[in-house]
């Protein structure tokens, strides 16, 4: 499908009584070529979350409307893809949860895609999640979410070229079971997004291009090796090169390597501890670390619930990578 996209006037249900999708949040852990020398730029290294969500259900209607978590969000993306392939009918949607808005998670991509699945299924129109992605403008720059959504685990996109409607996902492997994932949140401050971050990418100066390559090598050589023999203190050495360059490139845009001192604080005291793995989401200001298993990311845990229990905003949660896609499924509608 192409930007230039048009679908015939669709105004008949499919058939489904309901459309329920859940998806999970992403990490984005870093782009390895912000120099695009070569003739594609970005290209970015994510993991699928187990937690938070974004959970919906759409149902057939004659208007379109939202409730619940995310609302907002969610009637504007069915407007926009209403308003795009004419869509005459409506569609209700009723949210129980919805991931963290502006908190560096993926929050726009996931409720884009979960609203334009559940729409497509509802009125039998077959898009694919690329086709959602173009109607609703999401993966400008990393095929990350698009990635998550479909398989979930950890997904490497090749960044875009002049040609490229979404950023393609080049490689794809599981998150180990037994590693840990502590999500630091800084509720008092929002990342980068839209005017800004556009203004951000046009500002910044160019990318070192010997630092790409370096990069290249950091996500090719020792970060996806490292993930197939479970081997975290490689895998992180691969993260902490690629969150110090582009942290620190992105530094004039969101006040320094970490969008959010609170977080920052909070990871050097991670990384005092031993923490192999650390840094922050995309703009953030969320941060994580990830673990080798379940007791050692408890005890630290617990180590930042009693250090910080003080600190108004910030707060903690420990998930597990999510090794499956966004979960869809469909209740037929009862014939009389």
């Amino acid at each position: 499908m192409s930007s230039g996209y048009t679908h015939p006037s669709v105004n008949t249900p499919s058939g489904l009584a309901s459309v329920h999708v859940k998806t999970s949040a992403r990490l984005h852990m870093g782009f390895f070529d912000l120099n695009g020398d070569l003739g594609r730029r970005f290209g970015s290294l994510g993991v699928s979350l187990d937690k938070p969500c974004t959970a919906l259900t759409a149902y057939p209607a004659a208007t379109i409307t939202a409730e619940g978590a995310g609302a907002k969000r969610a009637l504007k993306t069915a407007q926009r893809i209403a308003d795009a392939l004419n869509l005459q009918a409506g569609v209700r949607i009723v949210l129980s949860e919805a991931i963290p808005e502006h908190a560096g998670l993926g929050s726009g991509t996931q409720m884009s895609l979960a609203v334009g699945t559940a729409i497509s299924r509802l009125y039998g129109l077959n898009l694919s999640l690329r086709d959602i992605a173009i109607l609703t403008a999401r993966g400008a720059r990393s095929g990350i979410g698009l990635g998550t959504f479909a398989t979930g685990g950890v997904i490497v996109d090749g960044g875009r070229s002049s040609e490229t409607d979404v950023p393609p996902v080049i490689a794809h492997a599981d998150f180990p079971d037994q590693w840990r994932i502590l999500l630091i949140f800084d509720h008092g401050r929002t990342g980068v997004h839209g005017s800004q971050e556009v203004d951000a990418f046009r500002e910044l100066p160019q990318f070192p291009a010997q630092s790409a390559a370096e990069l290249c090598r950091y996500v090719l050589m020792q970060a996806l090796p490292a993930l197939a023999e479970h081997d975290l203190s490689a895998f992180g050495r691969a993260i902490r090169e690629l969150q110090e360059r582009t942290g620190d490139h992105f530094a004039p845009a969101q006040g320094g390597r970490y969008a959010s001192p609170r977080v920052a604080e909070i990871l050097d005291f991670l990384a005092g501890q031993g923490a192999p793995c650390l840094g922050q989401s995309s703009w953030g200001p969320t941060g994580f670390a990830v673990f080798a298993d379940v007791e050692d990311a408890e005890r630290m845990l617990e180590a930042l619930q009693s250090r910080y229990t003080d600190e108004q905003g910030i707060e903690f949660l420990l998930c597990k990578g999510g090794n499956a896609g966004a979960e869809i499924s469909v209740v037929q509608e009862l014939l009389a």
